[in-house]
């Protein structure tokens, strides 16, 4: 599964992760990350904390939690913030864990972009896209089928 046993300041007994691009990252710098993204997307949508806070019905002392990677966000909090922010909950967990999506940083940027730019296709096209990528995946793993079966005449040799 890939995983390493790692022990987080969080948690008092070992666990296991999943290696990242610049190593096995604790929770306390995965929440940092999440705080980060969260600042960076009210500041972009040029949001004070004081606007913003009301808006998620919080006070501006607690949403500040947030952003200071104090409080640990729930998931319905993180969707109640895609829903204000207008961001995909799959962006928040890219900045926060990018090796997630790929085997490199760059096959992860390259998935993290596919996405973003499927999103914003219309309904019709996305409905095309998929049948086409349903039809890419079932030729490329026939392909795969077909390179682990030994040819024709080289059975029983070693």
């Amino acid at each position: 599964m890939g995983l390493v046993e790692t022990i987080d300041p969080e948690i008092d007994k070992p666990v296991f992760r999943r290696t990242g691009f610049e190593g096995t990252k604790t929770l306390g710098e995965i929440d940092e990350r999440i705080a980060a993204f969260i600042r960076k997307a009210r500041e972009d949508k040029d949001l004070t904390r004081a606007e913003l806070a009301p808006l998620l019905g919080l006070s501006m002392q607690v949403y500040g939690r947030y952003e200071r990677a104090f409080s640990k966000m729930h998931v319905t909090r993180m969707i109640h913030l895609c829903e204000i922010l207008g961001f995909m909950p799959m962006e928040m967990l890219f900045s926060a864990a990018p090796h997630l999506w790929g085997r490199t940083p760059e096959e992860a940027r390259d998935t993290m972009e596919l996405a973003q730019q499927v999103v914003s296709l219309p309904h019709g096209t996305k409905r095309d896209l998929l049948a086409l990528v349903k039809k890419m995946v079932a030729l490329e793993r026939a392909a795969d089928g077909a390179a682990a079966e030994p040819h024709k005449g080289e059975e029983g040799r070693l």
